[in-house]
């Protein structure tokens, strides 16, 4: 039997590659820009999305930031170990926890701020202006669009 298959596939060629190496990219440039703090992409955003929601819960947070329920849970864990996130149960259903920033987690968070502009900033550095509004306005597209065909699928944006 023939195989229809391409004897090579260019890697660089596909968006699915393209996106993962530019993911990677993002996540050393924010680990150089914030080596001193000890915080990851993730955990700057849980930290982000619960000052921006003060008494969220964690299905909530989970959708705000398209992550599943078990990994925010384990990274809320770690925030609150640390001293970072305070959780208490809520008035209106016991079986809910509520997030709120503690003290140091909002020091860390003002403290991240610097380094997390300047990694947007080195990320998009090689495109000029033009080009950075289009890129991010056709990478807005993509995950809206697809939004649904993620395992932990977003909040929708509100527009």
């Amino acid at each position: 039997m023939e195989s229809t298959r391409p004897d090579s596939v260019r890697l660089d060629a596909q968006p699915g590659h393209a996106i993962r190496r530019l993911h990677q990219i993002s996540v050393g440039i924010f680990h150089q820009e914030t080596q001193d703090l000890n915080i990851t992409p993730v955990q700057y955003a849980i930290l982000q999305t619960v000052r921006d929601l003060p008494s969220c819960d964690q299905r909530t947070l989970a959708g705000r930031i398209a992550l599943d329920t078990s990994t925010t849970a384990g990274v809320v864990d770690r925030l609150e170990a640390r001293g970072l996130l305070a959780r208490r149960i809520s008035p209106e259903d016991r079986r809910v926890r509520l997030l709120t920033l503690t003290h140091a987690g909002e020091l860390l968070l003002a403290q991240t701020l610097h380094g997390m502009e300047r990694t947007q900033e080195r990320i998009l550095e090689p495109l000029d202006s033009e080009q950075k509004r289009q890129f991010m306005m056709l990478l807005q597209l993509l995950v809206t669009e697809n939004n649904d065909l993620s395992r932990a699928p977003g909040d929708k944006p509100q527009r």
